[in-house]
Order: structure tokens, then sequence, then C-alpha cells
């Protein structure tokens, strides 16, 4: 994942700018990322976490490779300049990798729309009338 959120500032500002949005395997969080540091790098940055509540390092390392895969395939449906945060739930750990891809394609495109809409709301309270 060359897009991805490696510092704890990026995910603290992520968290506290967005809801918790939830899929049926996923929840997630996501947020526009600030004009001043898309410069950092252009289009989507994506985080995950896996909580120690969902086994034991072996187990949650998995869960991690899985869900980068996913988000691999799935990559090119996120263009807006967000920073999304993937927690997945207990039942990822049975879920077949079809599931998950799907599962992260929703979200994306989720995501993206959510992104368009707020870029088009904002250009349009920009226009004087």
């Amino acid at each position: 994942m060359t897009h991805r959120l490696r510092k704890h500032a990026d995910y603290q500002i992520v968290y506290k700018a967005a809801r918790k949005q939830f899929g049926k395997q996923i929840a997630y969080f996501h947020a526009p990322r600030p004009a001043e540091r898309r410069s950092d790098t252009p289009g989507p940055r994506i985080g995950l976490t896996v909580p120690k509540a969902l086994g034991k390092a072996v187990d949650r390392n998995r869960i991690k490779r899985r869900l980068r895969e996913a988000v691999r395939h799935a990559l090119p449906l996120l263009t807006a300049p967000v920073d999304v945060i993937l927690h997945p739930k207990r039942s990822v750990i049975d879920a077949d990798f079809a599931v998950l891809e799907r599962e992260v394609s929703v979200i994306f495109r989720s995501v993206q729309a959510a992104a368009e809409r707020a870029s088009a709301k904002k250009t349009s309270e920009a226009k004087p009338q």
C-alpha cells in the first residue's frame, strides 16, 4: 500500500474529524485531507487498525495482509484526497477474501461519493449568488 497513513497524528486527525461508520465486516472512518496536507501524498491515504481483541499477533498480521491486498485491488475506486481508516470486526477472521474485497469496494465507493458531495457543496457555496 503506497498511500497509507503512517503517523499517529494523522490517525488522530481522522478520528476527530469523522464519525464511525459501519459495514458488515469492517467499521471505518474517513475525512477529507486539509488543503495544506494534500501536497504530501496526492490521492487517498489508507490506514488499518486491528485491535488485540481479534487474536494473537499472527492472526492480526494475517488480517492486515488480507486487508492490504483487498485495498490494493479496490484503490482505483477511490481518487479523492481523503484519509480512510479501516477497523475490521471479529467476523473478518473467518470471512472469504472475495467477501472482504467486496466490502472494501463498497466502503471506497461510499467514501468517494461522500467526498464528491462535499466537494460539490463547497463549490456551490463559494459561488456568489
